[in-house]
């Protein structure tokens, strides 16, 4: 009887050491490989806006010529944001990308990430789940519908059901297998193409969007769909803003 008792005292004490034990803070890194839609800006502003209102811990690498420096980081990464365009990586470095991707932890890839590798170019397909080829023109203003098949997942919770987007529509369609499809861009005369998505990939979540031009960083509705998607990706609960939680201590 006694055996019984110490060995239900001990299981009870483990667990509770469990429960309280703090989750790991995640370590993300963002990638700024392009020259077209400044996210050496938006990419730095978008870290400092994740640390000071989210437990995690951001890295920011920037791309020089045709290299990524820093790029050892991905060892230590949980989720991995690239925006990168038309690269033709190093060996080395092109082995780190995979390396990264075949290990099964998650990505997130904006907007040129569709056409990221010069030297790796079944990237988009074979891990975003797309087929990025060309854009419309870039005067014609697109509008984001959230796909009413899919309103209940998590990376559209409170975002905006229809919004106006900034740079050109891409020509996206028919995805890959193993997609579920987010948002859809439209404008005049032409078929709807996917706008965002997600991607299985070895078992790795995946999640794109074509957005992520300058003025989408401004858009409510873009940043919560971006917040909602690392918190996806890192299989994680969203948790609430500090600056929220601030307010609503002071009320």
């Amino acid at each position: 009887m006694h055996c019984i008792v110490r060995f239900a005292c001990l299981l009870l004490a483990c667990c509770v050491a469990g429960a309280a034990e703090p989750r790991k803070t995640p370590t993300i890194i963002l990638i700024s490989g392009e020259y077209e839609y400044t996210s050496t800006n938006t990419f730095p502003a978008f870290k400092q806006f994740l640390e000071s209102n989210y437990p995690v811990k951001c890295v920011y690498l920037e791309r020089k010529g045709e290299e990524i420096p820093g790029l050892d980081a991905l060892k230590d990464a949980d989720l991995s944001i690239i925006f990168i365009r038309r690269m033709t990586l190093p060996d080395e470095q092109l082995a780190q990308m995979k390396n990264y991707v075949n290990s099964g932890k998650p990505l997130i890839g904006l907007r040129t990430a569709s056409h990221s590798f010069e030297n790796w170019k079944e990237f988009d397909n074979e891990v975003l789940g797309g087929n990025y080829h060309n854009h419309h023109g870039n005067a014609l203003v697109a509008t984001a519908k959230v796909n009413a098949d899919a309103a209940t997942h998590p990376i559209l919770k409170n975002v905006a059901k229809e919004f106006e987007t900034a740079g050109s529509l891409y020509k996206t369609s028919p995805l890959g297998k193993d997609t579920t499809l987010l948002l859809t861009g439209s404008i005049t005369n032409q078929p709807p193409e996917p706008m965002a998505w997600t991607h299985n990939y070895k078992g790795a979540r995946v999640f794109y969007t074509s957005l992520g031009h300058p003025k989408d960083f401004d858009n409510p509705a873009f940043r919560t769909m971006l917040v909602n998607a690392i918190f996806w990706a890192l299989e994680q609960p969203v948790p609430l803003p500090r600056h929220t939680l601030a307010r609503d201590k002071g009320n």
